[in-house]
């Protein structure tokens, strides 16, 4: 096994004020050579959004692009037609395809808070797609629960990619076995709150880690912890 830790505490960070993102990876103003993704996973951004405040109007093209809602409430309208409200336990992507445009705000009276995950897609230039789903977490107690596939479904979202994204959400003195086709894939796991070890790692709140060359692993929660795995190509 192959891995590489990303501490909570070295993530690139901007703050705008009505804004603060932290960067997992190279995005917008943060630039780190050694952080350009981490195979086909391009972007994971923990981004917090104040009330009445939000994205405009903007562009996208040929990504996979996934929000997990983990507080408050957060519109979303695009150019496909669709015009909604999305809140905690609520995932949506978006297939941006041969292009479309979004625009997002936080339309609640609390902070908004959501992940941000990049994927570059299997086949380019496909028509834009969005499609959402909702996981809430009195359902998932113990459980790996998969919220994002490449296989179709009516208890996930489908990507354009070989991939697939999972919850976790686990009691203390708890834990799993996480298996894959290791052959041009990679896991990269993200701690959102809690205690977790990973093959013996300890990852803190929003630490992550990535690996590779291998085709399984133990992870155990210390104490009561929620993680994301995202398993994703190494390379197209």
């Amino acid at each position: 096994m192959r891995f590489h830790l990303y501490k909570s505490n070295e993530r690139g960070v901007k703050d705008l004020g009505w804004l603060k993102s932290n960067f997992s990876f190279s995005f917008s103003n943060y630039y780190d050579p050694l952080k350009n993704g981490f195979g086909l996973l391009k972007a994971l951004n923990d981004d917090f959004v104040k009330p009445n405040n939000g994205f405009g109007l903007h562009a996208h093209m040929n990504m996979e692009i996934i929000s997990i809602m983990l507080a408050g409430s957060m519109n979303h309208i695009d150019s496909m037609g669709f015009k909604e409200v999305v809140k905690k336990d609520w995932v949506q992507i978006m297939s941006a395809g041969s292009g479309l445009r979004h625009e997002e705000h936080n339309v609640g009276d609390e902070e908004v808070n959501f992940l941000q995950i990049w994927i570059e897609p299997k086949i380019q230039n496909i028509t834009p797609r969005y499609q959402r789903r909702y996981f809430p977490e009195e359902n998932r107690l113990n459980k790996l629960v998969t919220i994002v596939s490449n296989e179709e479904g009516q208890s996930h979202c489908w990507i354009n990619q070989n991939a697939k994204l999972s919850l976790g959400y686990f009691q203390a003195d708890n834990g799993l076995s996480y298996s894959w086709n290791h052959i041009n894939k990679s896991v990269f796991i993200f701690n959102i709150s809690g205690l977790i070890r990973v093959e013996g790692k300890e990852l803190k709140e929003r630490d992550a880690i990535g690996i590779w060359d291998t085709e399984n692993i133990e992870i155990k929660t210390v104490t009561e912890s929620r993680f994301l795995i995202i398993e994703s190509p190494i390379n197209h």
